[in-house]
């Protein structure tokens, strides 16, 4: 029988077939409208009514929430349904840049499990309690949101959401965590992160309890304290753990100590950088096998890094900077296969590194590493090495490096970002090594070596932001640096030559120049003034001739102009008198003619100048009375020149040296002192003798207005400025008396008023000047008696006061009338015989005291002399290694030349 034909002459056989496809069709469009939904039926009036309320409290400057209309809240932006219940299970507005309150209303989205209203700078609620009627929840992330009237309740809102598994609370202004949550509901929790609050607290031990706890961040709080718990260990499932930049304290032993225990430890990432933890990095360290980071930077961790450390055969960033590790790096460091990036910069680390410690590192990318400036710490490999990585970040810092320039540093390519300071490198590298490392690097730093090079002629480069090769040994011109480097530093080199006249065309950009102490000759060009944002300018110690330029007025910015020690001639251009931002003018030693500009005059503000010298030039004239203006002033050096008439009777309103104040704010101070006065070296007359300030430079209080013909009479003004360590007059023609007030002077360390025509007596308040150190009177007309008492006691040179004729007293062999006679000798050898007796009785029993306050603790206390003696071991054993090294060093070298 053909049952294909038969089926295909059977009219009811076919009717039946048609009939259950159609059935069948039916069937699926009642499944997919039941999965779909009508609008009737999509989204429940409740929830609608809650986002509708939530919309209308907001503003939406960028109307992400213009879809938000109709009935059917399910087609909303951002909002998600359940397919089969309609219910809102998921609100995701983040980024929405959204601004207002966050109402209540939010409470009725009971079947919510997805909430994240993060990355909105204007939202902000006052209360969080609506979050407990969202038991369904498993995701919240208000990160950035404005809870801080939400105060800490907060954390009782979150305890009633029994799923929550990823908690996200980071930039929100909170400021207090409950310690003593009666018990915890949100076990669940994987996730939870509260970086970037205030909060002020311990680590509540309830976190003990969120056992299924993967990744926990609170960096960055500032306030989180107290010690790091053992407890915190047992969290055996923590992938990252972050403490960043808090106020934890104690050690992390027992911390580490017990994680490494757990059967399967995961942690991956840890951050504890930026604390006030301390003691040795324990070995356990070694044990968190699938460590990927490891940060401990800015803490007080000593001692070495652990041989384990080996065993992290995943690590790739190891940052310990700013620590006091004062160990070795071990060998087995060169086990880090996976080490990309390796910061050991600010510590005090020792000993050797080898090829062994490196030949393995094949992905390393950033090498930082500082030390103590004493070289402590030897890179000890082959001068040929080739190492298997290429850095794209090299920092070495007094680490002994040289002698040589070793191959492993010439063949660093890819180097962006290089410093090699105080290296220990004294070797010539070729140009054209220059020439490849300019054309990469943004910043470079090669200074305190003594490497001899030539720059190449040219230098291009659209990188290059900072360079240093101050305090070497280059020579040859300055190269036509084409550039917009913001700071260059040349000084302390043999460069000789002229300065490009076009320089402020090639380097538009330059805000630091130093090239003091150099051999560069010619004059300054006028192209500098075309370098709009300069700030800092250092030509001092150099060769420079000519006249300055009179273009000063086209640098708004100069903060320091230091062209001392050259042969510069003509006068002090007027534009510098428009220099309203000048803080340090630094013109010594020069040839300059002529005034003194009327200084700054065009200043609308009071001018800011710090430190104006102008000593040993040919100047002339009065000293102008708009120097009052400079109210700011601290060191005024106009020494060694060619003014006459009388000193302005308006000193007295440098109020920063009267009353001690500063016109410089924290920020400016850091800047100068940074950037400029560690390179800036200045001679003062003080003390009798020209002393040379560097570091200090900007805590000078001094006027030195001596080598001069100033007549008329000191100003008693001159001594109200209370705060002045350093006063000298000499070798002028003033007359008249000293002043009564000098005794004003209280901070005086330095008094010199010698070769003038001073007359009178000497005011006692002089004796009142407790901290003076110096003083000379010498070849004046002064009279009476010399005042005795306190710090003049100590002043007992008798060429203080000579050429003085009509003077008497101590420490002079005049008499003055009514002296008693002189003591017989007897009496004085008995009185020196009692004065020895003491003396030596002192020493005595001085000397007892110290002995056996030492010597006897350590008879006495065992433990003491152990440690004593281990301490000596330990020194012994360190010379020795010294010493060893020392003697490997010079055989090398001396091998080295035999060869």
């Amino acid at each position: 029988m053909d049952i294909s034909h038969s089926h295909s002459n059977n009219p009811c056989s076919s009717f039946m077939v048609y009939f259950f496809l159609l059935l069948f069709h039916l069937l699926l469009l009642v499944s997919s409208c039941s999965g779909n939904g009508n609008v009737s039926d999509k989204c429940t009036e409740t929830e609608r009514k809650a986002l509708v309320y939530f919309k209308e409290g907001l503003i939406d400057p960028l109307g992400r929430l213009s879809s938000w209309v109709g009935l059917d809240c399910c087609r909303w932006q951002g909002v998600e349904c359940n397919n089969r219940t309609a219910h809102v299970t998921e609100l995701d507005l983040h980024s929405y840049s959204l601004s207002g309150e966050i109402p209540s209303h939010l409470g009725n989205l009971s079947a919510l499990e997805f909430l994240d209203l993060s990355m909105n700078r204007g939202l902000h609620a006052k209360s969080l309690l609506w979050l407990s009627s969202l038991y369904s929840l498993e995701y919240l992330n208000l990160g950035w949101v404005n809870l801080v009237d939400v105060g800490g309740h907060w954390l009782k809102a979150v305890n009633m959401l029994p799923s929550l598994s990823s908690l996200y609370l980071y930039d929100c202004r909170l400021t207090s965590l409950d310690l003593t949550l009666p018990s915890v509901n949100f076990t669940s929790l994987e996730v939870l992160n509260l970086f970037g609050n205030s909060i002020k607290s311990p680590l509540p031990h309830w976190f003990s309890n969120l056992t299924n706890l993967e990744v926990l961040n609170l960096a960055t709080n500032i306030r989180f304290g107290g010690t790091i718990p053992g407890w915190l260990g047992n969290l055996c499932k923590l992938r990252l753990l972050s403490l960043n930049s808090n106020h934890f304290h104690g050690g992390i032993v027992e911390f580490l100590d017990r994680l490494s225990a757990c059967h399967k430890n995961s942690l991956e990432y840890l951050d504890l950088g930026g604390n006030d933890l301390e003691g040795i990095l324990p070995g356990s360290l070694g044990a968190l096998k699938n460590l990927q980071e490891l940060d401990l930077n800015t803490n007080f961790f000593w001692g070495s890094i652990p041989a384990s450390i080996g065993n992290l055969s995943s690590l790739s960033l190891l940052e310990l900077s700013h620590n006091h590790l004062n160990g070795t790096i071990p060998e087995s460091f060169g086990q880090l296969t996976e080490l990309s990036i390796v910061d050991l910069q600010s510590n005090q680390m020792e000993g050797v590194l080898t090829e062994a410690h490196l030949a393995n590192l094949t992905k390393l990318d950033s090498f930082r590493l500082t030390t103590y400036p004493n070289k402590s710490l030897i890179i000890n490999v082959k001068y040929d090495w080739v190492p298997p990585f290429r850095l794209r970040t090299l920092t070495l810092i007094n680490c002994l490096v040289g002698p040589s320039f070793p191959v492993w540093l010439q063949v660093q390519s890819n180097l962006s970002y290089v410093i090699i300071s105080n290296a220990g490198i004294s070797d010539t590298v070729e140009e054209e090594w220059f020439a490849r490392l300019f054309s990469k690097c943004w910043y470079v730093d090669l200074s305190n070596n003594n490497i001899k090079a030539k720059l190449p002629r040219q230098i291009y480069s659209e990188w290059l932001d900072i360079i240093d090769l101050s305090r070497n040994s280059f020579e040859g011109q300055i190269p036509l640096w084409l550039t917009n480097a913001r700071q260059l530093y040349l000084q302390r080199n043999s460069f000789s030559g002229s300065i490009p006249q076009n320089i402020g065309e090639l380097m538009p950009g330059l805000q630091t120049f130093f090239l003091s102490r150099n051999q560069i000759s010619g004059s300054l060009p006028s192209s500098l003034c075309k370098m709009k944002g300069l700030k800092f300018l250092s030509a001092g110690h150099n060769r420079f001739s000519g006249e300055l330029p009179n273009c000063w007025n086209e640098l708004p910015s100069l903060k320091v102009l230091d062209i001392s020690n050259n042969s510069l001639s003509g006068k002090i251009p007027s534009s510098l008198s428009s220099l309203c931002a000048l803080v340090l003018l630094i013109l010594n030693n020069n040839n300059l003619r002529g005034n003194i500009p009327c200084p700054l005059h065009l200043c609308r503000n009071v001018p800011r100048l710090y430190i104006l010298q102008l000593r040993s030039n040919l100047l002339e004239g009065n000293i102008p009375e708009q120097l009052c203006r400079l109210s700011h002033i601290h060191d005024l050096d106009l020494s060694d020149n060619n003014f006459n008439g009388s000193i302005p009777k308006c000193f007295h309103n440098f109020t920063s040296l009267k009353y001690g104040n500063t016109s410089l704010d924290y920020e400016e101070l850091f800047d100068l002192q940074d950037s400029t006065i560690n390179e800036q070296t200045l001679l003062v007359g003080t003390k009798g003798r020209e002393l040379e300030y560097s570091r200090t430079l900007l805590q000078v209080k001094n006027i030195d207005l001596s080598k001069n013909d100033l007549t008329g009479e000191i100003p008693d003004g001159i001594f109200r400025l209370a705060f002045l360590d350093t006063l000298n007059l000499s070798r002028n023609h003033l007359n008249g008396s000293i002043p009564n007030n000098i005794g004003d002077l209280r901070l005086l360390e330095s008094l010199d008023l010698s070769q003038n025509n001073l007359s009178g007596t000497i005011p006692p308040s002089l004796a009142s000047l407790s901290l003076l150190a110096h003083l000379n009177l010498s070849y004046n007309n002064l009279s009476g008696r010399i005042p005795t008492g306190n710090q003049l006691q100590t002043l007992n040179d008798s060429s203080n006061y000579e050429g003085n004729p009509l003077l008497c007293g101590v420490p002079l062999q005049t008499r003055c009338a009514g002296d008693n006679s002189p003591s017989t000798p007897s009496s004085h050898g008995a009185d020196g015989s009692k004065d020895k007796l003491w003396l030596y009785l002192s020493i005595a029993t001085g000397f007892a005291v110290g002995f056996w306050s030492v010597c006897g603790t350590l008879v006495l206390k065992e433990s003491w002399r152990h440690a004593y003696f281990r301490f000596v071991d330990n020194l012994k054993e360190k010379m020795l290694l010294w010493i060893s090294l020392k003697e490997a060093r010079l055989r090398r070298k001396f091998g080295k030349g035999n060869n």
